[in-house]
């Protein structure tokens, strides 16, 4: 039997604890454990997810713990956590994401940014694409 949709309420004080509040999220997920696919349109085209939320603010663990548990992995997750090979691959099948604005507007080289020394070749990789984008314009 197919359940209802989650609550929007739900949804939202999921993916505003995943910002940074651990045990709230794993108490969330606990409760619901659907909330992994969640995702919110926060206004404006502002769309963000649990993970999203970890990823923008850098918060690698709560990431990883989203993941381990089926939640599904994006450009802007795997430029924060360092996945190289991840975020080159999709690189290569749409050029353009480099430029796509993640949730709240906030860029990817941001996000690889957020991801401190474990993801500085993700960083520095996204970095050389935007150096030579501007340069080829």
């Amino acid at each position: 039997m197919r359940k209802g949709p989650l609550s929007n309420e739900l949804v939202r004080a999921f993916i505003i604890a995943a910002h940074g509040d651990f045990e709230e999220v794993k108490r969330l997920v606990k409760q619901e454990p659907a909330l992994l696919h969640s995702i919110t349109n926060w206004g404006g085209d502002d769309w963000e997810s649990g993970l999203g939320a970890a990823a923008h603010t850098g918060n690698r663990a709560i990431a990883e713990w989203l993941l381990e548990r089926g939640a599904r992995m994006d450009i802007f997750a795997a430029a924060m956590l360092g996945e190289l090979s991840i975020v080159k691959a999709i690189v290569a099948i749409q050029p353009n994401v480099i430029a796509a604005p993640g949730p709240h507007g906030i860029a990817l080289l941001r996000h690889a940014q957020m991801g401190g020394e474990p993801a500085r070749t993700v960083y520095q990789y996204l970095e050389s694409l935007t150096l030579r984008e501007e340069v080829e314009l």
